[in-house]
């Protein structure tokens, strides 16, 4: 196949000699041609397969006409927001609009309208009643059933009955969207696709539902927050694509969503041959004016080495989107990116990040995972490693060192994020000198997230002596190194279990280690986590104990403030928390005090004039 951009128009669909796509696609972000952009990669699989698509990126959901550009295709529409959560996209924790969008031409903000799932397909459905349209990507994929809605501060239906779609195919879509693809092929008609892993249905008849637990209803989990979280429990326990069973909810005793259960892991072979795609690995020529695409620019000379992630933080969504059982692709694939990589004209010799979710989960957590899935009820990493993980970072170790001599590349760096606690399990100790000696430059970031160990437990991430003792070795290794360079940590304010003494207790950890962040992140509820669920509920669905949940936006704008007490613009803020948390003896002018007793204005000079 030549390398040519996936069909945006009709002319360049005719130019193919095709007069009817078999799926038009429609998405909420622009139009880029990387295997890291979802829209694109699932196109491009489509096309291996042989099938025609067409792309319309960003339409105007004030226009029916917009998705109409290619007319009826001849199997389904296929619908997803992009890469992002639209609202994610659009809103800050604050709920906030934000002022630019990185996933549109010139960064411009209000090319996808909220809830874009939802949007395009009622959009669709006003002109093609009856056409199949399956949903996919993030946004549907992590609002599946019943969810609670941070913006709107209550629990929604599954998006499959708000957006009238047929189909959800959810998590990494390439084994269900390809057996989509050829059941509808085969003349089965939509609505008996009721048997593909990675799929969610809809039906009336509940008969019709086999081997599968029932949770609770949906009238019962938008009123009852105790089945809210029996609820999520349920899920979070099903979604290992080994052992999960089938899963349906209930609306008015009447109509049921059934989730099937998780499409199986790619082979190696597989993840080749899905990054081995004709990618053009550019934005669509047509955004050159508007100064084509911001988000490229990050990923554009990073490689995907693998997905997936066992490290089960709960404020994350990975464990229901990309499941918990690491799948990697071969040396041979990588080091073939990256040669091509070398011909590009804008390579400049850097290799910005090789990785995924988490970079160093480079092999499954233990053999067992390989045939028997991940473990119901137990993490890999928390709340310590687990007697049967298999810490090694021998074939991640390898693969860096060949990609190092790759002619043309100068530099690799290591920028997704890395398991400390995983680093520390592996007993050979040579992942952390190969990184600090060749993979960052000056500083490296690292996720402990929180210091007060009742907080990193509503996290679930391990203990702060983890990371105390992680800190130490790579101080060691680095001066062993003789080399100059530091962790710059990722800390989180206002999660579950966070009280006003945990923030101060956080601030103070901050002085003594002199750390002073310049950025702080405020919890953030998103579907598909354990945390969100605990904000929502006020309890821990994995145990149904309380929680202590911090909700109004001054009290979260305490425990923010806290963690940068040393601005000035937060002194005001700063000193309430202390009042307030009765820790006056932290406001003075002793080294351990975190602030002043009064803000000084003015510098010296000026105080001494206005003596004169």
């Amino acid at each position: 196949m030549n390398q040519q951009y996936i069909p945006t128009t009709t002319k360049e669909l005719q130019d193919r000699g095709i007069s009817q796509p078999d799926f038009v696609y429609i998405s909420g972000d622009a139009y880029v041609d990387h295997p890291s952009f979802g829209p694109a990669l699932i196109c491009r699989l489509l096309e291996s397969r042989g099938y025609s698509v067409g792309m319309i990126a960003q339409p105007d959901w004030h226009d029916p006409a917009s998705i109409a550009v290619f007319g009826e295709p001849r199997l389904a529409f296929l619908v997803s927001s992009g890469n992002m959560d639209s609202m994610v996209n659009h809103y800050t924790v604050a709920k906030h609009h934000r002022k630019t969008d990185a996933f549109s031409p010139g960064g411009k903000m209000g090319l996808r309208p909220d809830r874009a799932v939802i949007v395009y397909g009622n959009l669709i459905r006003k002109t093609f009643k009856k056409t199949p349209m399956i949903l996919g990507g993030l946004e549907a994929s992590l609002r599946r059933l019943g969810h609670y809605d941070y913006w709107s501060d209550s629990v929604r239906r599954s998006i499959l009955l708000d957006s009238g779609a047929d189909l959800i195919s959810y998590g990494m879509g390439e084994h269900s969207i390809v057996e989509i693809a050829d059941a509808l092929a085969a003349g089965i008609a939509v609505s008996d696709l009721s048997f593909i892993p990675g799929t969610v249905y809809k039906t009336r008849h509940e008969d019709d539902i086999y081997d599968a637990i029932r949770l609770p209803d949906f009238e019962d989990i938008r009123s009852d927050k105790s089945a809210y979280a029996d609820s999520f429990r349920i899920q979070y326990e099903n979604t290992d694509p080994f052992q999960a069973s089938r899963l349906y909810e209930t609306y008015d005793g009447a109509l049921f969503v059934v989730q099937n259960p998780p499409a199986a892991p790619l082979s190696e072979i597989e993840m080749d041959d899905i990054y081995a795609m004709p990618f053009t690995r550019s934005w669509h020529p047509s955004y050159d004016k508007q100064g084509g695409i911001p988000a490229l620019s990050e990923i554009r000379f990073s490689i995907t080495a693998n997905r997936g992630c066992f490290g089960g933080c709960n404020f994350c969504a990975l464990t229901f989107h990309q499941g918990r059982i690491i799948q990697t692709r071969s040396e041979e694939s990588i080091l073939n990116e990256a040669a091509l990589m070398t011909k590009d004209p804008a390579f400049k010799g850097y290799i910005h990040d090789v990785g995924g979710p988490t970079a160093n989960f480079f092999r499954p957590a233990c053999n067992k995972q390989l045939t028997h899935g991940a473990c119901k009820n137990k993490q890999c990493l928390y709340p310590e490693p687990c007697k049967n993980l298999k810490a090694d970072h021998s074939a991640y170790v390898s693969l860096l060192k060949k990609l190092r001599r790759v002619p043309g590349i100068k530099k690799v760096f290591i920028r997704s994020g890395i398991r400390f606690d995983y680093i520390l399990a592996d007993p050979k100790k040579d992942f952390l000198k190969e990184l600090c000696a060749h993979h960052i430059s000056g500083q490296l970031r690292v996720a402990p997230e929180h210091v007060c160990d009742e907080v990193l437990a509503c996290m679930g991430k391990p203990k702060n002596a983890v990371y105390e003792k992680f800190t130490n070795e790579f101080n060691k290794v680095n001066g062993q190194l003789k080399k100059e360079q530091y962790l710059v940590p990722y800390l989180m304010s206002s999660h579950p279990g966070s009280t006003l003494k945990h923030a101060i207790d956080l601030a103070l950890y901050l002085k003594k280690h002199k750390i002073r962040p310049e950025q702080v992140q405020d919890f953030y509820p998103t579907p598909g986590t354990v945390s969100t669920c605990m904000y929502h509920t006020g309890l821990n669905p994995l145990t149904m104990k309380k929680v202590h949940i911090t909700r109004n936006p001054h009290e979260k704008a305490l425990q923010r403030a806290l963690m940068q007490y040393w601005d000035p613009k937060n002194y005001e803020l700063v000193k309430e928390a202390l009042l307030k948390g009765g820790r006056t003896d932290l406001i003075g002018f002793d080294q351990n005090c975190l602030i002043p007793p009064r803000k000084l204005s003015g510098n010296k000079k000026q105080r001494t004039k206005k003596r004169k």
